[in-house]
């Protein structure tokens, strides 16, 4: 189910998925991958940003579900995820922006080559009714800054995507109980003429 952790699980599912397709040949450790703030990054060399979390536009459901024989469940919400991926070399100068670039391209390839989440992200093949997607957004070079944002950390070169929907499932269930038994009476009111 997509409880409160698949934020986090989203996150974590590609930061496995740029490791399993970038380790060793362009950067040599798996943990030299992972999300991380362009601020605090550490030691990583290619790092996944969270800097937004919007409502999905493109589905929305309201009301109650019927979750089980006698249970219905509050509505999901469903979320668009905006993240920016970033290199950050370790070479020497000389060689730095050339290496940025390669993993940045190889990123790139690896995110439109698996643009679609593995069918059974939730666990729960059932309750899946939308593929996860992963769309590298259009934004202009103004729009890339104000993302950026960040005092004292000068901009680096950083591609930006939009993963949706991912949904967010409601804990709020209702029992029910189904009609076992009904009891339906007729009574005569009065007469009708019909003409013909």
């Amino acid at each position: 189910m997509a409880g409160y952790t698949v934020i986090a699980d989203v996150g974590t599912t590609i930061v496995d998925l740029l490791r399993e397709h970038m380790v060793p040949e362009v950067i040599p450790h798996a943990d030299e991958i992972g999300l991380c703030n362009p601020a605090d990054k550490g030691d990583i060399q290619l790092g996944l940003n969270l800097y937004d979390i919007r409502e999905s536009e493109g589905v929305f459901e309201n009301g109650l579900r019927m979750s089980g024989p006698n249970t219905q469940q509050r509505s999901s919400k469903y979320l668009d995820l905006y993240y920016m991926v970033t290199a950050y070399s370790m070479s020497d100068i000389k060689f730095r922006a050339a290496e940025e670039h390669r993993i940045l391209g190889r990123a790139m390839q690896v995110l439109m080559d698996y643009s679609l989440l593995q069918e059974d992200f939730y666990g729960d093949t059932t309750q899946n009714r939308y593929q996860i997607k992963i769309e590298q957004l259009r934004l202009n070079y103004d729009e890339k800054m104000k993302l950026w944002n960040m005092p004292n950390v000068p901009y680096k070169l950083s591609l930006y995507y939009k993963v949706f929907p991912v949904e967010l499932a409601s804990t709020r269930i209702k029992t029910v109980q189904r009609v076992v038994r009904m009891d339906v009476g007729v009574e005569e009111t009065g007469q009708y003429t019909v003409k013909r």
